[in-house]
C-alpha cells in the first residue's frame, strides 16, 4: 500500500512544530507517545488515508519539533496542538487519537475543546487524575524514577541509548518488535541535545497533569463524545486498564484489548488499530 506522507513545519507561538500529513477527507489527528515521534504512525496511516485527512504532529520537545525549556504539562502541550489545528491549519473539528503520553495530551485537548473533537480514541495509556494509580503500583518503575530530580540525568548521561533500546525491547509483546532501523530513527531525535531532557519532562509534568485534569472534570464534567479505549493484551500492554480509566472520565466509552500486542500498539498491530479506528470513526 503506497501513501504519500508529507513532512511539514509550522512556526507557532512557542515551538516550531514538525507534523506529517496524508490523505484527504475528515481531519484525523494522531498524537504519538514517548520515546517515539510521529514516525510511530507510519504503518497505520496508509490504512486510513483513503478516507481521512491525517495530521500527525511531533509533540513539544519531541521528534523534530523544537525543545523549549518549559511547558511539558499536558495542558500546555495540548495548547500547541490546538494552535497548529485551529490557527495554522484552520481545522475547527476533527477526530483525535492518542497513544502513551499522546493520550493524556489528547484528553487535555478534548477537555478544553469539547465541541471540536468529534470522537476520541486512547491507546494503551491511562489518564492522570482519573482516581487510579498510573504507574501500576510500581510495575512501571520508570515513572517515579524519571520524576526523581537529577538522578536519571546522572545515570544515563551519554548512555541514553541503552535505556531507550531496553525499553523498546522489553515493553512490546516480544523482543525486536521494532526493527533496528526504526529504533535508530527514534534515537536520532532523542539523542539530540535536549532530547532526553524533554523525555523526562513529560514524566515530571505528571503532578500538574493530575491537578489540571481534576479541574477539567470538576468544571466540565465527564467527556460526552464517543470514546474508544484500547489496551495491549500482553507484555507491558495496559490490558483493560485503558478502558477502565476512560470510563472514569467519559460517559460514552467502548473498547477492550489489542490482541498480540504489548505497549507499541501502532507498530505491533497496525492493521488491527486502523480497522478499529475506521469502524469507530465511521
Amino acid at each position: 500500500m503506497t501513501t504519500e506522507i508529507k513532512s511539514n513545519y509550522a512556526r507557532l507561538s512557542e515551538v516550531t512544530m514538525h507534523y506529517l500529513t496524508a490523505g484527504s477527507g475528515e481531519p484525523l489527528v494522531l498524537l504519538h507517545g514517548v520515546p517515539q515521534s510521529s514516525h510511530e504512525w507510519r504503518h497505520v496511516i496508509p490504512f486510513l488515508a483513503d478516507k481521512y485527512s491525517i495530521i500527525a504532529p511531533d509533540l513539544r520537545g519531541l521528534g523534530d519539533t523544537s525543545r523549549p525549556m518549559h511547558g511539558y504539562d499536558k495542558k500546555t502541550v495540548a495548547a500547541d496542538v490546538w494552535e497548529l489545528l485551529s490557527e495554522h491549519l484552520k481545522v475547527d473539528s476533527f477526530h483525535l487519537v492518542g497513544h502513551d503520553w499522546g493520550g493524556p495530551v489528547a484528553f487535555a485537548l478534548t477537555a478544553q475543546h469539547r465541541k471540536a473533537v468529534k470522537k476520541l480514541a486512547i491507546l494503551d495509556v491511562t489518564i492522570p487524575g482519573d482516581g487510579a494509580e498510573m504507574s501500576q503500583g510500581g510495575r512501571r518503575w520508570h515513572h517515579p524514577f524519571f520524576r526523581t530530580p537529577d538522578l536519571p540525568e546522572a545515570m544515563f548521561g551519554g548512555r541514553e541509548h541503552i535505556y531507550l533500546e531496553w525499553l523498546f525491547d522489553n515493553y512490546g509483546s516480544r523482543t525486536n518488535v521494532l526493527s533496528q532501523e526504526d529504533k535508530n530513527e527514534y534515537f536520532r531525535t532523542y539523542l539530540k541535545p535536549g532530547g532526553f531532557r524533554t523525555l523526562l519532562a513529560y514524566y515530571r509534568g505528571f503532578p500538574t497533569d493530575v491537578k489540571d485534569n481534576e479541574a477539567f472534570l470538576a468544571e466540565g464534567g465527564k467527556l460526552d463524545m464517543p470514546v474508544l479505549a484500547l489496551g495491549g493484551d500482553s507484555g507491558f500492554g495496559r490490558g483493560m486498564e485503558t478502558l477502565e480509566s476512560l470510563e472514569r472520565v467519559a460517559n460514552n466509552v467502548r473498547g477492550g484489548l489489542i490482541p498480540n500486542s504489548g505497549h507499541w500498539v501502532a507498530e505491533e498491530a497496525p492493521e488491527f488499530i486502523a480497522e478499529e479506528l475506521r469502524k469507530f470513526f465511521e
